[in-house]
């Protein structure tokens, strides 16, 4: 049975959806005032492998990723470049899309706006101040009481007077108590009219975490399955969209009690992306931003760089972890290199393999212990390879082997292309055509013993970052350099 480590209550729990067979989840997504570094593309890999995972698993999955596209961030950046806040985050969404395609994540089923659900979130902000659960300042915001609450803190695990002292709380303004947080920011003199809309509190604008709160009710109600995110977002952005959503859809008695089911079953945070030690983040401006390590790194080196890592475990990012990371696909792909255009949907796969793999994904979704499968298949693969004395015809064992690496790589979002062209692609200062007629001159040269010619034509094509592997069958292959 697939179990998940719910943060809630910091254990790993045994799954059971809220419906047999269908699994609801929503994941924060993107603020998007800039491009994406490596810390978002993080989210979105873990989320993706998550869901990919629940499907694979015979989950019907309904997926929801929010995009925030109103902020404090946006408006500033808007004003800085001039531009209206629709056009500066189309352009970041659409640069979202293009990383995330790139990674081969997997578009969500759902991917609300923030400002498309205003009224949906003037109504939540309506039925707390009835529940005498916000109240509206002298400013004009509209702030939600947190010590009217019952329960407030029981998912960072931390008492309402711990979480006073932490240094994540901003007292400001006219908050009853500095733990109180904006549902509704009164509009300034000053702010662009399109950042602001009509509401019976004025003029003004939603704050971030009843943006969450209203596109989640609407598009999966007021209970459902998993909730994810960074584990930044555990506290105060996770913490206030329980009290948010619970407040209106839960009734509490005079101890604090409700019968009425909670916001989240399971709620799952990814760790860190660091960089020295320190979590990557534009505030620290230690980022690197997706574009940048694109141009570097194939995508699908990064996608493996963040799936060799547990979701729940920090991760330290540096050009030594991506090179560890292409290496080790290589080697799942060489080891795939006889495979060419045969078809092996038919062909049956290991058991045994799979048993294990698939234990190592219900174990929180391991994904180190299901890479390590991944790697133990490809020796098997490799040694069996190196046993055909004609590759014209490969043997059962082989394909059985090849077809159950594939497949069960397919299902983190790996190995998808061919072995030629991942091992081939990108820019190269020779053509194909070159390094084919090399190759060709090579085995040639070795046919008639001209060991002197052959050794030449390696170290020639190596100086142009072009690696020669001679495989089973008298069969070369060829790679760019790492």
């Amino acid at each position: 049975m697939l179990q998940i480590y719910n943060t809630l209550h910091r254990q790993k729990e045994d799954f059971h959806p809220i419906q047999p067979g269908k699994v609801s989840i929503y994941v924060c997504g993107m603020t998007v005032y800039d491009f994406c570094h490596v810390g978002h593309a993080r989210v979105m890999v873990v989320f993706d492998m998550v869901v990919r995972w629940l499907r694979a698993s015979g989950y019907e999955v309904k997926y929801v990723r929010n995009i925030t596209d109103i902020d404090d961030k946006i408006i500033k950046r808007a004003v800085e470049n001039g531009e209206s806040i629709k056009s500066l985050t189309q352009r970041f969404i659409d640069a979202m899309h293009e990383d995330a395609h790139a990674l081969g994540v997997l578009d969500p089923d759902a991917e609300p706006r923030a400002t498309d659900y205003i009224e949906s979130m003037q109504g939540l902000i309506g039925k707390l101040i009835e529940k005498d659960l916000a109240y509206q300042a002298d400013s004009g915001d509209v702030i939600y009481a947190v010590r009217n609450f019952p329960g407030y803190g029981k998912l960072s695990g931390k008492s309402l007077d711990e979480l006073e002292e932490g240094d994540r709380v901003i007292i400001a303004g006219d908050k009853k108590d500095p733990l109180d947080f904006v549902l509704w920011k009164s509009a300034k003199p000053e702010e662009p009219a399109d950042t602001r809309w009509l509401s019976k509190w004025g003029e003004g604008r939603p704050g971030w975490h009843i943006e969450c709160s209203a596109m989640s009710c609407d598009l999966l109600g007021s209970h459902f399955d998993i909730h994810g995110g960074g584990a930044d977002l555990q506290f105060p952005h996770h913490e206030n969209e329980i009290a948010q959503s619970e407040g209106v859809f839960r009734t509490f008695d005079a101890n604090g009690q409700s019968s009425d089911p909670e916001l989240v079953n399971y709620w799952m945070h990814n760790g860190h992306v660091r960089v020295n030690d320190e979590k990557m983040s534009k505030s620290l401006n230690n980022f690197f931003t997706l574009r940048d390590v694109l141009k570097e790194y194939d995508p699908e080196v990064i996608r493996f760089f963040i799936l060799r890592a547990h979701y729940r475990s920090p991760v330290n990012y540096s050009d030594a972890t991506l090179d560890e990371s292409r290496q080790g696909l290589e080697r799942l792909y060489t080891a795939l290199a006889l495979l060419g255009d045969t078809d092996i949907q038919s062909v049956e796969l290991d058991a045994t393999f799979v048993e294990t793999f698939t234990a190592a994904m219900n174990d929180d979704f391991n994904t180190p212990e299901a890479i390590a499968v991944l790697f133990n298949l490809s020796t098997e693969t490799n040694k069996e390879k190196d046993r055909l004395k004609d590759t014209s015809e490969l043997s059962a064992r082989y394909l059985q082997l090849a077809s159950t690496l594939k497949s069960l790589a397919n299902g983190l979002g790996l190995l998808e292309r061919s072995t030629k062209e991942f091992l081939q692609g990108g820019h190269l200062s020779i053509t194909p055509e070159a390094i084919e007629a090399a190759i060709a001159a090579r085995i040639q040269a070795k046919k008639e013993k001209n060991f002197k010619l052959s050794d030449q034509i390696r170290s020639d094509l190596l100086a142009q970052g072009i690696v020669l592997e001679d495989q089973a069958g008298g069969i070369t292959i060829w790679r760019k350099e790492s």
